[in-house]
Order: structure tokens, then C-alpha cells, then sequence
């Protein structure tokens, strides 16, 4: 179901029953007129913002919650799958209002290759840093560990010993981010199956790098998890790295494709502008 189509069914009010033809205040007789400035703005530029801070906050808030409670035993299998399964989730269900981004990085990247207006990239972000306090906030708020100091980890990082850790998260970041948008974005790649294809990138993700550097990915998230325990050691990893990754995808997807495609694009580089 297409965008438009989705947010007409969902908006589709029958005006006239509430204001019978000819009775309104203004000189509009069709019923509908009077309502098209609010409707167009709420749903182009309010709407997707709340969808991104609701999913952001849900996908972080089970994130955080899978092991927020005996880290010792979670291992990375619980963690992986919570954050793979939470996210394929929220964005099968709220992709089709906002196109499921929920993380800053995917913004950044789905902005540079055309997919998402310049208008909506400040809000999104901002809306996506507010879902990660929001999460955080409730996964601390659902168990009693003191979450400050070295109880970040609960909160779903690994102390950051390796100074590979940056080229990790650069590295995973770009796996995610090329598969959103070649598999979400692009219109003759992407699939009915992006979301659950998604989800599995961060699962793999973060079943092979947990013990590098926790896998964040995602500056929201790693903001919210900080500002709720007041930790900010090594927090710049998770900004630089996840941003570094987004700006390769951009590239590689804009530049990189003729050498790739072998001038075969007719079709393989259908981005939104």
C-alpha cells in the first residue's frame, strides 16, 4: 500500500456529517475544503514525527529491557533477537507514516540519497533523540538496578576497551543503513520483506560485534541511554561511528553504483528525489 493511499484511508472523514452542506462558518460547500490546510500539514510533517518518536521509544525501550535485568546471563543471543524482532516490528507497523527510521543514522543516509525531505530531517532526529530519553526512561523505570556508573552496560552496552571499536560501529552501521535503503528506499530493490530483513541486520549485528563495542548503531538511542544514567564515557563513539557509516552508504550508493551496475541504470537507481 502506497504512502498517499495509506494516510487518505486513514484520514478519509466524511466532513459533511459533522458540518451539513451549506451550514459551515465558511463559504466552502463541499465539506472538505475548510479541513485541507490543517490535514496537509499534519499529515506531511506532524504525523511521521510522532510515528518516529512512538517507534523509537518502543524499539528502545524493549532493547534496553532485554537486558536491563542479569546481564551475566543474557549473553548477546537475547539482546540481538529483542532489538532485531522490536525493530522489524515497529517499522512494519509504523513504516508506512513515517518510513520507519527510527535512528539518526538512517535519516541521515535515506536524506542523502534523496529519500527524505530536507524539512523532515531536523525533526526526525529530534524526534528520534526524545523516543530514546523516553525509552530509557521507561526501561529504568520498570526495574529497581541503580542504572549509573558501570550499570550503563545493564542498559545495553559492553565497556568499550578496543580502539577498534569505532571502525566497528562504522562498519555495522553501513551494513544497516545499505540495507534500508536498497531495500526500503530504492523503488525497483526494495521489498515487501525490508522489515524483516532489517531487524535481522541488527541481529547479526549484534551477534557479531556485541563484544567489540555494544552495537548501538544508533545515536538516539546511545543519547537516551546516557542521559538516563548519566554516563558519558566513550558516548562520541556512538555518534561519529553510526553518522561515518551513513555518510559511506550515501557515497557508495551515489557514486559507486557505475561501477558496480555497469551503466545498467535504467532502473537499479530509481531513488526519490
Amino acid at each position: 500500500m502506497a504512502l498517499s493511499e495509506s494516510k487518505t484511508e486513514l484520514w478519509d472523514l466524511d466532513i459533511s456529517v459533522i458540518q451539513p452542506e451549506g451550514k459551515g462558518l465558511g463559504p466552502a460547500t463541499d465539506g472538505t475544503s475548510g479541513t485541507k490546510p490543517f490535514r496537509g500539514v499534519f499529515e506531511q510533517f506532524v504525523q511521521p514525527c510522532l510515528a518516529e518518536l512512538l517507534g523509537s521509544s518502543l524499539f528502545i525501550f524493549v532493547g534496553c529491557l532485554s537486558v536491563i535485568e542479569n546481564t551475566e546471563g543474557t549473553g548477546r543471543l537475547q539482546p540481538a533477537l529483542a532489538h532485531g524482532l522490536a525493530l522489524g516490528i515497529v517499522i512494519a507497523v509504523l513504516g508506512e507514516i513515517s518510513g520507519g527510521h527510527f535512528n539518526p543514522a538512517v535519516s541521515v543516509s535515506v536524506f542523502l540519497i534523496g529519500g527524505l525531505n530536507i524539512i523532515l530531517l531536523v525533526p526526525y532526529i529530534l524526534a528520534q533523540i526524545c523516543g530514546g530519553m523516553i525509552g530509557a526512561g521507561l526501561a529504568k523505570a520498570a526495574v529497581s538496578l541503580p542504572l549509573i556508573g558501570n550499570h550503563y552496560i545493564c542498559l545495553g552496552f559492553s565497556l568499550v576497551f578496543y580502539s577498534t571499536s569505532h571502525v566497528a560501529e562504522v562498519i555495522m552501521t553501513l551494513f544497516l543503513t545499505m540495507v534500508v535503503c536498497m531495500g526500503a528506499v530504492n523503488e525497483c530493490t526494495r521489498s515487501l520483506l525490508a522489515p524483516l530483513c532489517i531487524g535481522l541486520t541488527v541481529t547479526a549485528d549484534i551477534l557479531a560485534g556485541g563484544a567489540v563495542s555494544g552495537v548501538c548503531m544508533n545515536p538516539a538511542r546511545a543519547f537516551g541511554l546516557a542521559m538516563v544514567a548519566n554516563y558519558w564515557s566513550y558516548h562520541w563513539i556512538y555518534w561519529v561511528g553510526p553518522m561515518s557509516g551513513a555518510l559511506l552508504t550515501a557515497s557508495f550508493i551515489r557514486y559507486c553504483r557505475p561501477l558496480i551496475f555497469w551503466g545498467l541504470d535504467t532502473c537499479l537507481y530509481n531513488f526519490p528525489v
